[in-house]
């Protein structure tokens, strides 16, 4: 039964901290990639050995005259710190003759041992059950998501961790694939933080075959855009929905621009726009589109008087009705 939670989602972890508790026990977070795969005590020889020595004296917790690769005395010693310094009393028991008694210090050759006043080597019988460790890459490891519940069965997946830089897929439409290159500058801001970021952009792929769940909701990219941050992301970022702006070209300088839906293409070939003077009178204006972006699409007059300050018809226009018309 899972007695204790100690993370959520997005909480950075912190080798050497308890993740969860299952029975009383604490699950313990440790730097290494190798998985945890068998119970380690004294006498335990191997690379995973290694791992969890390099991962205490990390922590401050010295292997003592044990040899690399070799669980003995000094590293039972850098467990039993371990497990003190989580607040929690290390495993004991296991495997091997030198688990199954204690050792009796100062006794000589042929002499019977005695318990009365002998002194016993505390070292032996600590061990490192792979049930109460979990060993995380290097760099920031995050909380993706929880799944124990306090109180509840304690399944085969507890957490999920996601280690490494935080990076990020933004979406595009067809029409905006064109306009989008890798080594391009994208400004993040994240409106649930208020955080502000700065990335370059790396690749811009298909996206790949939707899941049911998106094809329902119905929000499905034609092409992904993955974005690196040009300096790691605060940990409140990961999950989050951010918004991603890319300048994909510029003018030298001011341009008339009008909302996008009221530039039009007639049967003639050209495209316009109409324009509304005060009085109400609607003059079509040619003109020749330029750059979009934000709703907006640069304007120039092909023939025609245009100026900053006009008023032009946006969508369908209305059509004046005289009284008694049939509508």
């Amino acid at each position: 039964m899972v007695t204790k939670v100690n993370v959520k989602p997005g909480d950075v972890v912190r080798p050497g901290s308890a993740l969860v508790e299952v029975a009383g026990r604490p699950v313990l977070a440790l730097s290494g990639s190798l998985p945890a795969y068998r119970n380690l005590m004294h006498g335990s020889v191997g690379q995973d050995v290694v791992q969890v020595q390099e991962a205490l004296a990390a922590l401050g917790h010295h292997r003592g005259s044990d040899a690399s690769g070799h669980f003995g005395p000094g590293t039972q010693e850098a467990v039993r710190a371990l497990y003190k310094a989580a607040g929690y009393p290390p495993p004991t028991g296991g495997g091997g003759k030198s688990d199954a008694s204690p050792k009796l210090v100062g006794a000589k050759p042929g002499d019977k041992p005695t318990s009365p006043g002998a002194s016993v080597d505390a070292s032996v019988g600590v061990t490192l059950p792979a049930s109460e460790v979990a060993y995380v890459s290097d760099g920031p490891v995050r909380v993706e998501a929880v799944e124990a519940v306090v109180g509840g069965t304690a399944t085969e997946k507890l957490l999920t961790l996601s280690a490494g830089a935080l990076v990020i897929d933004g979406a595009l439409e067809g029409y905006q694939k064109d306009t989008v290159r890798p080594g391009q500058k994208v400004e993040i801001f994240s409106e649930a933080t208020g955080g502000r970021a700065v990335g370059t952009v790396t690749s811009v792929v298909a996206a790949p075959a939707p899941t049911a769940k998106d094809a329902a909701a119905g929000a499905v990219p034609a092409f992904v855009v993955k974005v690196k941050p040009d300096t790691a992301l605060p940990a409140e970022f990961a999950g989050q929905n951010v918004r991603l702006t890319i300048t994909a070209a510029a003018s030298r300088g001011e341009v008339l621009v009008v909302p996008a839906s009221a530039v039009s293409s007639g049967a003639d070939g050209r495209t316009t726009l109409t324009v509304v003077s005060g009085n109400g009178n609607q003059t079509r204006v040619e003109i020749r589109p330029g750059m979009v972006g934000d709703g907006y699409v640069e304007v120039t007059p092909v023939g025609g008087v245009l100026s900053a300050g006009n008023r032009v018809v946006i969508g369908v226009g209305r059509t004046t009705v005289s009284p008694g018309d049939k509508p």
